[in-house]
C-alpha cells in the first residue's frame, strides 16, 4: 500500500470520527450551579464534576459546549435541556436554559 492512499484513509476515517455538530449553552441569570449541574448529569449523560465544570464556564463565560454528535443527536440533546424545565430554587426562574446547535 502507498502512502497516498493510507493519509487518504486516515483522513477519511477521522472525518468520520469527527462529530460535525455541538451544543452550546447559554447563560441566564434565571438558574442555579445545582441546577446546572443536575440538568447537565441528566440530559448529557456528563459526570458531576464535568457538567460543574460546564457549569463555571457558563458563568464566567457566557457560553460552553455541552455535546458533541452528530446533527440529529445534537439537536436530541438541546430539545431534551430545553425541555428540563424551571429552576424550582428560583422563584423568577420561569423556563429551561436556551441551548443551541452550532456547526463545529
Amino acid at each position: 500500500m502507498n502512502s497516498q492512499t493510507e493519509t487518504s484513509t486516515e483522513t477519511a476515517t477521522d472525518s468520520e470520527l469527527c462529530p460535525l455538530f455541538k451544543v452550546v449553552l447559554l447563560d441566564d441569570d434565571e438558574h442555579t450551579y445545582d441546577y446546572v449541574v443536575e440538568m447537565l448529569c441528566a440530559t448529557c449523560n456528563l459526570s458531576r464534576e464535568s457538567a460543574f465544570r460546564c457549569a463555571v464556564e457558563v458563568d464566567l463565560i457566557g457560553k460552553t459546549t455541552v455535546f458533541y454528535g452528530t446533527l440529529e443527536q445534537c439537536k436530541n440533546r438541546a430539545a431534551r435541556i430545553l425541555a428540563y424545565g424551571a429552576d424550582p430554587r428560583l422563584p423568577r426562574s420561569r423556563g429551561s436554559m436556551k441551548a443551541e446547535v452550532h456547526e463545529r
